[in-house]
């Protein structure tokens, strides 16, 4: 019996990544929103602001497969899946938020540009400190 897409893309090992990737996305947003725009108004916003990128992250993660077996097991491994998942994730973010905004103008470009840095440089520091940390 052959395994399923799935079951090769998410890997139970790996939840301890998820839950730190999503807190990693929320806080990259937050502090943005914080110290970027003055527009953290509190959790609704931050909610608001947050729902694109995560919706993007749950599922270019899972096609990238950053929760694989083999992205628990070491940062050679983790952090590059993370990267890659960031990258269509972070389009899939901005783009939705633009569309809820009704504002899908030549802003969104920097905007996609800052989230793609920002985004992959926290996911890719988050992922190495906590193999560090093992």
């Amino acid at each position: 019996m052959s395994e399923s897409f799935l079951s090769k893309r998410v890997d139970g090992s790996a939840a301890p990544l998820a839950v730190g990737d999503v807190i990693t996305i929320v806080a990259v947003i937050a502090i943005g929103m914080r110290y970027g725009h003055s527009t953290l108004t509190g959790p609704v916003a931050l909610l608001e602001t947050a729902a694109p990128f995560l919706v993007g992250w749950a599922v270019a993660s899972v096609l990238v497969g950053a929760y694989s077996a083999g992205a628990a097991e070491s940062a050679k491994a983790a952090v590059p899946l993370a990267v890659r998942s960031w990258v269509p994730a972070a389009v899939i973010g901005v783009f939705l938020r633009g569309l809820l905004q009704t504002n899908l103008d030549q802003g969104l470009l920097i905007f996609l540009a800052v989230m793609l840095v920002t985004g992959g440089v926290a996911l890719a520091g988050w992922r190495w400190i906590a193999f560090k940390l093992r």
